[in-house]
């Protein structure tokens, strides 16, 4: 049964929460979109092409935007709890500060399980979605866009301008076309006006053409004379296939493997296949030495003492009779040559499955490292706002940027170290989480003792103790 202290906290914290978590969502699918803006502008995109973008952007978004929220609105809760009194009454009245925060407590395992479940089932999902989306738009050329003056290239094998470009946005004038489907030919037409349409299924652009002459040169390869065509029209029609333009809608099945498309438990069967893989290329390694050496697996039961001469050459060729020493030089070179060239390419091969496997591992500690965050960044934000006793988006804010930027950049710095093979997996990816977490574990401490470590009258007292402290010191040295 919820008690009317339970529903006081609920109540003081939702209604920030619910603010900050939108302002901060907000504020880093804007970033997202800024990042990828350059590739956006120009293509000619529907408004339903660019709210599938924002969607899937914003998905991979929330893992971030949930934990800033969470210690923001705890701060702001507590801090107004505590600048209205509301928090010293509950202390006084014999209420400890863990059972008043134990609603809120809950909240944050709930916000937690919600984030994890978001990061292990809806990001992978929108991470797939967004990349073919992408790598449609990004290599989706730009939209048919004719300037008046400028040559319009975009369409394969050839360069389009018009002179001047009606109001109606299709009728132009002096139209010139460089036909460039053909390299060993110079195809060009000009017009004095044209009109400009699409076809219904928007895949080919048609200019029907008044009044021009069409240049054609007609040769073979190889042949140095050629014939060159002048033609006259008063109406002409030309298909351009723009096709190209068009957006392509990739399937996305051929980025379903990829380690951020997968959820913890496809990441772990992916582990399994990779280690299966690994060791079974250090098997065929090994039978591939057995092959070229075979004289390494086994003992040799026909020794021969070989006379110590000052050349190691000269004390093999002291064995090989000399019509056989070229054969077996030839032999022993082609040997060395292919053991370099397998194990080069068995060292690459291996390189790339350890990389492999530690960006699985990257991304299987990910989804548990940030859904832990919410419970971290609360028990430093409530007993931050307790400590502060300041409401609203002042200090609460100021505070919260700073631990938000340092749990931000330890998430950053611990996946660098990892990549870099300087921390393990697990130590890197919950870097963050293991600073944060005992700084939190002391704010809590402090806070339930009502510490004044933000009180900034402590601290002048303190700084007035000191400071009388060093003036007798200084009266009694000068006595």
């Amino acid at each position: 049964m919820i008690k009317k202290l339970d529903k006081l906290i609920l109540k003081s914290f939702i209604g920030p929460f619910i603010i900050t978590f939108f302002i901060a969502f907000f504020v880093l699918m804007m970033q997202g979109l800024w990042k990828y803006l350059d590739d956006l502008v120009g293509k000619g995109l529907d408004f339903i092409t660019i709210g599938k973008f924002l969607w899937y952007v914003s998905a991979s978004m929330l893992t971030l935007a949930m934990p800033i929220a969470i210690l923001i609105s705890s701060i702001m809760t507590f801090g107004n709890l505590g600048e209205s009194f509301e928090l010293v009454a509950i202390k006084s009245s014999g209420i400890s500060l863990l059972r008043f925060m134990r609603p809120l407590i809950w909240v944050a395992v709930l916000f937690c399980g919600i984030t994890f479940m978001f990061a292990n089932y809806v990001i992978p999902y929108a991470n797939l979605k967004f990349v073919a989306l992408y790598n449609d738009i990004y290599y989706k050329k730009p939209a048919f866009d004719l300037r008046e003056g400028v040559f319009f290239t975009h369409i394969p094998n050839y360069a389009i301008k018009a002179g001047k470009k009606d109001p109606d946005g299709k009728t132009i004038h002096n139209v010139l076309i460089y036909d460039q489907t053909n390299s060993l030919q110079n195809n060009t037409i000009i017009a004095e006006t044209g009109v400009m349409t699409i076809s219904k299924d928007k895949k080919f652009l048609e200019f029907n053409l008044s009044n021009g002459f069409r240049y054609q040169e007609n040769g073979n390869i190889g042949d140095s004379s050629t014939e060159f065509i002048r033609l006259g029209f008063k109406s002409f029609k030309k298909l351009f296939d723009v096709s190209s333009l068009q957006i392509q809608n990739t399937n996305d099945s051929v980025y379903r493997n990829n380690f951020k498309m997968l959820s913890a438990g496809q990441i772990n069967n992916s582990l399994d296949s990779l280690y299966r893989m690994n060791d079974s290329l250090s098997k065929r390694l090994n039978r591939t030495f057995d092959i070229y050496l075979p004289y390494t697996s086994a003992q040799d039961s026909n020794k021969k003492t070989i006379p110590v001469v000052s050349s190691p050459k000269n004390a093999f060729d002291s064995i090989i009779p000399d019509s056989a020493r070229f054969i077996v030089y030839n032999t022993a070179i082609g040997i060395a040559n292919n053991l370099k060239n397998t194990l080069e390419s068995s060292g690459n091969e291996m390189e790339n499955r350890k990389a492999e496997i530690k960006f699985h591992k990257i991304e299987w500690h990910r989804k548990f490292s940030l859904s832990m965050a919410c419970f971290v960044l609360f028990f430093i934000g409530a007993p931050l706002g307790s400590i502060i006793r300041k409401g609203g988006l002042g200090m609460p804010l100021v505070v919260a940027i700073i631990f938000f930027l340092q749990f931000h950049l330890l998430n950053m710095f611990g996946e660098k170290f990892v990549k870099q093979d300087t921390l393990s997996p697990f130590t890197g990816m919950w870097l963050a989480v293991l600073v944060l977490a005992p700084v939190g574990i002391f704010l809590t401490y402090k806070a339930m003792h009502d510490s004044q470590l933000f009180n900034k009258e402590y601290y002048y007292r303190v700084a007035k103790k000191v400071k009388n402290i060093f003036s007798k010191f200084r009266i009694r040295s000068t006595s």
